[in-house]
């Protein structure tokens, strides 16, 4: 039994599956090897990779499983990308009971695709059912479903190191019932859109930031260490108003002593001289506001393995950080996030002051360096077990 059939049930799980009256006859979940593929047979034009905006263009195909608390899963189709039909009053659209992942597929210079780090993916989509009450699925089972979609549609990953193919599983409550309650009917479903860089200002350019307490991506007891659409559309105001002040994101504060938690959508990083003296690579710790993000890990997980400075999971405050850089002991601060790997930051907006973060007149090296690190093991320039081949 896998680890993810635990989550998101209607009935108490346990190490030998789902328990209660429901689990005698329902499917706990889907299986790969019943997929059924009915691809498109009108194939889309390929965009030019150089050309693309994020999340705009789709493949010809997607993926659909659908659950219902009766029967459990129904067996999992491959089939030409369409609109989904739902009934207006379906829980995910009245009551945001729903949930996605990101995740990326790319063509290595060896001409072979891979994923990255996908497992981690599954695991955080699983936490994310469970918090949701959408239904548990075999994680295994669902990223074997992903391989072969992204196996259909392999000319739609793009013939570039500068982009990719990015994977969007999503589940979504479909109960036809205006009561806010666990829905009794859900889609499991994933698309497909290849993708450039994630900013419009190009790759690897320096971001300016907005910091300001009035506004809260999330808070302690709620959903922000899982991926649900609520805390992306919820935090679209406070962006415009960044945006309005000649920011490009939102540097995202807690509590009274205006902690540092994220950056826009990703996670944030600081490279500095601690108040110790020492050289330390720092991000806020996974307690419940923070999501577990796959670059994140993937960061500590190699500065772990260098050895080469202090790596600590930990609070910084705004002020901790302003004084940091009235005693020029900050060297670099960085987003991380699956859609843009990692986004140096040059510029805070904090209390009508700018300012100014010397990240780029150091380098800057450290972000560099995890750059292209992590692009040389997902382009095949590098062999890592993280890397997964899909063909």
């Amino acid at each position: 039994m896998m680890a993810g059939l635990e989550w998101g049930c209607h009935n108490e799980c346990a190490a030998g599956g789902c328990l209660g009256e429901t689990a005698k006859h329902i499917t706990e979940s889907f299986k790969a090897s019943d997929l059924i593929i009915t691809p498109a047979t009108t194939f889309k034009e390929k965009p030019d990779p150089s050309g693309l905006v994020f999340g705009t263009v789709f493949t010809d195909n997607m993926l659909t499983i659908e659950w219902s608390l009766a029967s459990g899963w129904e067996k999992p189709y491959i089939k030409p990308l369409e609109n989904l039909s739902l009934h207006p009053a379906s829980s995910s659209l009245h009551y945001a009971i729903e949930l996605f992942e990101g995740m990326k597929a790319y063509r290595g210079v060896d001409g072979k695709i891979r994923l990255f780090r996908p497992t981690l993916n599954m695991d955080r989509m699983a936490r994310s059912a469970k918090r949701a009450t959408l239904p548990c699925f075999d994680q295994n089972e669902l990223l074997e479903c992903i391989r072969k979609l992204v196996e259909v549609e392999k000319e739609w990953v793009p013939y570039s190191t500068a982009a990719s193919l990015y994977i969007r599983p999503t589940l979504i409550g479909t109960e036809p019932s205006l009561g806010v309650k666990k829905p009794t009917k859900a889609l499991l479903y994933v698309i497909l859109s290849p993708v450039g860089p994630y900013f419009a200002s190009g790759s690897f350019n320096p971001i300016s930031l907005w910091a300001d307490p009035k506004y809260v991506r999330a808070w302690k007891g709620g959903t922000g260490d899982c991926k649900l659409g609520g805390n992306y559309g919820s935090s679209i105001y406070a962006q415009q108003e960044a945006l309005e002040l000649g920011c490009q994101q939102v540097l995202w504060l807690y509590g009274e002593d205006h902690q540092i938690t994220e950056v826009g959508t990703m996670n944030l990083f600081l490279y500095w001289i601690n108040e110790d003296g020492e050289n330390e690579l720092a991000t806020p710790p996974l307690d419940g506001i923070i999501l577990p993000g796959v670059t994140r890990q993937s960061i500590l997980d190699l500065a772990c393995n260098w050895e080469e400075f202090k790596v600590s999971e930990r609070y910084i405050t705004m002020s901790d950080l302003t004084a940091a850089l009235e005693e020029n002991r900050v060297k670099e601060m960085f987003g991380a996030g699956t859609a843009c790997v990692v986004c140096p930051i040059s510029k805070i907006l904090y209390k009508g002051k700018h300012l100014h973060i010397p990240t780029m007149e150091n380098g800057p090296q450290l972000t560099t360096r995890f750059l292209n690190k992590l692009s040389d093991i997902q382009y095949g320039r590098e062999d890592s077990d993280w890397a997964v081949l899909v063909s």
